[in-house]
This record gives structure tokens, sequence and C-alpha cells, in this order.
């Protein structure tokens, strides 16, 4: 069925973006939704409801570390020790498929 641009139009009519509003803490000057709880100073209507937040500080990540013990075996030579050797108790007595529609079981 066919339809007028006037039936598109107003369908259309509710597309429209709505202004978002935006108010300024007169304390700190920092920016908040309306009733919400101020992020920066943890305030709502004059009341304190949680803490601050405080931005973490960050730490350096590539700063390699010199105290291991030379006769320290890292998880991943450990983990390829131990998977061998299970790959090598169940590779001669495990057929090759599993699925049950031959290829060799």
């Amino acid at each position: 069925m066919r339809h007028t641009s006037s039936h598109t139009k107003n369908r259309r009519s509710h597309h429209a973006l709505k202004t978002l509003t935006v108010l300024k803490d007169k304390e700190t000057g920092a920016l908040r939704l309306p009733h919400r709880v101020d992020e920066a100073t943890g305030m709502y209507r004059g009341k304190q409801i949680f803490a601050a937040k405080v931005k973490a500080v960050k730490t350096d990540k590539t700063a390699k570390k010199t105290d291991h013990p030379k006769d320290h075996v890292h998880d991943s030579e450990a983990a390829k020790q131990t998977k061998t050797s299970v790959l090598e108790k169940f590779s001669v007595s495990r057929p090759r498929s599993r699925s049950g529609m031959g290829g060799g079981a």
C-alpha cells in the first residue's frame, strides 16, 4: 500500500534529537547531568554521597625486573614440559577420529 509524504513526515517527527541539559556545579565548576551525583565531588543536593574520585597513578609497566633467581623456571616453560609429556602419553593409545563417523577408529 502507498502512503503519502505527510504520513512519512509525521512518523519521522519523533526522530529529532533532543537537547541535552548539562548543569555546571556551583562550587567546583564541573559539568554534570541533572538529578545525578556529581562524580568529581561525590555530592548530591548538598549531601556527601560517596568519596570523590581520584585518578589512579600510572605505573611504568615497561620496567624490567632483575631480581629473579637464576634457577627460576618460568610458567610457560613448565607448561611446555607438562604439555609434551601429556601429549606423548595419549598420542599412542587414542584413535585419530573421535567423531564416531569412521576415519580409522
